[in-house]
């Protein structure tokens, strides 16, 4: 490795609320080893990933970048079980997430997982309201109950006067604080985001990343990926992807420009 040059962060990077220290959490959450998925499109096979290890404790806030076409979200959606795997395994919460059918799977992901996109993915039909209460109600919650929980959520990213408005009455902030009710309203285990401030303004993104924050500060396990590198920054651990393998993997080193995490071998 070459020598680096230590020089500034991003002027705009900021460090959100420490995750709890090792001692304190009572084992992995998540655990991945030689995770591989690989992509045939006509006569030719691209491997995406190439080999990941990766363990997630409860209560971290876990980031994860690289450049466009790094694997980094195909490994969030290998993680999460979203995408199969052609080699490697999967725990979440002592269970190999991979090794269960569809049915069950899919079963297991609405009890302990929560999803945010860039692109949001409301149901434009259904009110705010209706939207954040849907994974309760997929799950067999009683509706009134279901209810009076999104309500919460929504109190809670600060949309409450807006339990009525159907997404396109709603701004792109408000939209993505909906998203983020929908993913925490089951009370998940782990949260993942890709690319949450991807379609928002610079103003936009930071209020919700810094719900993001306020979300982990209360206990919240949180994995996000982003190519932002302020946002990249803003974790208490950072994981950079490149060509399918994980190449930098701890606390961000604020004497380090990011960029040279390319350059660092695994921890």
């Amino acid at each position: 490795m070459s020598a680096v040059t230590p020089v500034a962060p991003p002027p705009d990077a900021r460090v959100l609320p420490a995750s709890p220290p090792a001692s304190a959490v009572p084992g992995p959450l998540l655990e991945a080893t030689g995770v591989r998925k690989t992509y045939a499109t006509g006569w030719t096979e691209f491997e995406v990933l190439k080999g990941i290890d990766l363990t997630v404790h409860p209560g971290e806030l876990v980031m994860v970048m690289g450049p466009s076409g790094s694997g980094k979200t195909t490994l969030l959606n290998c993680l999460a079980g979203l995408d199969d795997i052609d080699a490697g395994q999967v725990m979440v919460q002592g269970e190999d997430i991979h090794a269960m059918s569809d049915a069950r799977r899919t079963a297991h992901r609405a009890k302990h997982m929560g999803f945010v996109f860039q692109s949001f993915n409301l149901i434009p039909v259904l009110t705010t309201a209706e939207n954040v209460e849907l994974p309760l109600l997929i799950m067999g919650t009683k509706p009134r109950a279901a209810r009076r929980k999104a309500l919460e959520l929504l109190e809670r990213v600060e949309l409450a006067d807006r339990a009525r408005h159907r997404p396109v009455q709603l701004s792109g902030g408000e939209q993505q604080r909906v998203a983020v009710a929908r993913a925490l309203v089951a009370e998940p285990d782990i949260v993942w985001a890709d690319e949450p401030t991807g379609n928002l303004d610079s103003e936009t993104a930071a209020s919700v990343l810094d719900l993001l924050g306020d979300v982990h500060a209360s206990g919240q396990t949180l994995v996000i990926v982003t190519h932002d590198e302020a946002i990249g920054w803003s974790g208490t651990r950072l994981v950079r992807v490149s060509d399918g393998r994980i190449v930098f993997d701890g606390v961000p080193d604020f004497d380090l420009h990011p960029s040279q995490f390319d350059e660092a071998p695994a921890s």
